[in-house]
């Protein structure tokens, strides 16, 4: 389990223009923090007004009780540190004023070996599945051939259909189409609030759909490409389902239809749907709603649709949770529900190593999803720090 502090550590608070102390450098700034008794004066009013003195100390300390005692700091450049304990090392930027005083601190725990992310996923709850790829090589996997529920991830195999037909020249990114009343699903996105016949090009459905998980883009996709282009990237989801069609399906007023589609009876079910009302958002809370009615796809799925569509530009939109500023390229999607959670991430360094990291986690109620993303940066983290 992440430790408390790993959360509480992620508070920052940064002066504008605040200049690094010429009477104190970095390194002993932190040495004190760790080996002399907590003093408040040591950071900047504007610092404490944002993190109060208490807790700040209460942090100090959590760390030195899950790390053991302080042994030495590494200056790694640009106000960066690697903070090294009895039983593991922290990251620490650090922002000094004129001063000596901090005026900007953030604390990171330090990435993990592709091993040491196998055992933190390896006790994770519920169903979980880990797949770290360099190339076409597995550097370590966890039940990566699992197909597990995944969310809006699986918005990769709809742009790969896209891709496909454009390439066969049966779309352009460049065609216009107008917005369908019948498109428009549930949030995530902002398509479902758009006029009706708005003008839209192809280009601009896969990017909504991609970096802003866009659920009406998605079903317009999805009805432009039609179902049989869907299929070869559908993998074993036989009814490859619109986001409209789950969310109603999910919706307890259609649990008649719910019933015969459990029952196998799909081709009945979905044109049956197009009368019903989707729910509201609300149905969405902290509990797992109907996970039979989901997008499976294993990791390695996953990987395999991410080889695919990395490269087309609109995939650089959004980056998720890998840091643009240390990676050449990225390219991610994820997916989110109350009870699935989702990372897919291509990663491609200054030296031309390519990565693809997925991670899913399903349970029967809402996810520790702040827990699960620093531990999915850790992972990433642990790749950049190794290469």
């Amino acid at each position: 389990m992440l430790k408390k502090w790993l959360i509480l550590l992620l508070l920052w608070w940064q002066l504008t223009g605040a200049a690094i102390a010429q009477t104190l450098d970095g390194t002993t700034a932190l040495e004190r923090l760790f080996t002399q008794p907590f003093d408040a004066n040591w950071f900047s009013p504007t610092f404490l007004q944002a993190v109060p003195a208490p807790q700040v100390a209460e942090i100090l300390s959590q760390i030195q009780q899950d790390l053991g005692a302080y042994q030495a700091i590494q200056d790694v450049g640009e106000g960066s540190y690697r903070v090294e304990f009895e039983r593991g090392t922290i990251q620490a930027q650090v922002v000094l004023n004129e001063t000596g005083q901090f005026s900007g601190l953030l604390f990171r725990p330090s990435g993990l070996s592709p091993s040491e992310a196998v055992t933190a996923v390896q006790e994770l709850p519920g169903e979980v599945s880990l797949l770290i790829q360099q190339a076409d090589q597995v550097v370590a996997e966890y039940q990566s051939d699992r197909s597990l529920a995944v969310g809006s991830a699986f918005k990769l195999a709809v742009l790969a259909a896209v891709q496909q037909q454009v390439e066969q020249e049966n779309l352009a990114w460049e065609q216009v189409v107008t917005l369908n009343p019948d498109w428009k699903s549930l949030p995530s996105g902002m398509l479902q609030s758009w006029p009706d016949d708005s003008p839209l090009t192809v280009q601009t459905l896969t990017t909504l759909m991609i970096s802003l998980s866009d659920n009406t883009a998605t079903d317009a996709l999805m009805d432009l490409v039609g179902q049989a282009a869907l299929q070869p990237f559908a993998g074993q989801n036989q009814p490859f389902l619109t986001t409209q069609q789950a969310f109603k399906l999910k919706n307890p007023e259609n649990v008649d239809l719910l019933e015969q589609y459990r029952q196998g009876e799909w081709e009945a079910v979905l044109p049956a749907l197009r009368d019903r009302n989707l729910p509201t958002v609300e149905l969405f809370g902290a509990d797992a709603v109907s996970q039979d009615v989901e997008w499976f796809f294993s990791a390695q799925d996953l990987c395999a649709l991410m080889a695919q569509v990395q490269d087309v530009p609109l995939m650089q939109v959004n980056p998720g949770l890998a840091n643009p500023q240390q990676w050449s390229d990225i390219a991610f999607k994820g997916g989110s529900e109350p009870g699935v959670l989702n990372f897919t991430t291509t990663l491609r360094n200054q030296a031309g190593q390519h990565y693809c990291v997925v991670l899913t986690v399903n349970a029967d109620r809402a996810l520790p999803e702040a827990d699960l993303a620093l531990l999915y940066e850790r992972i990433i983290e642990g790749l950049r720090s190794a290469s």
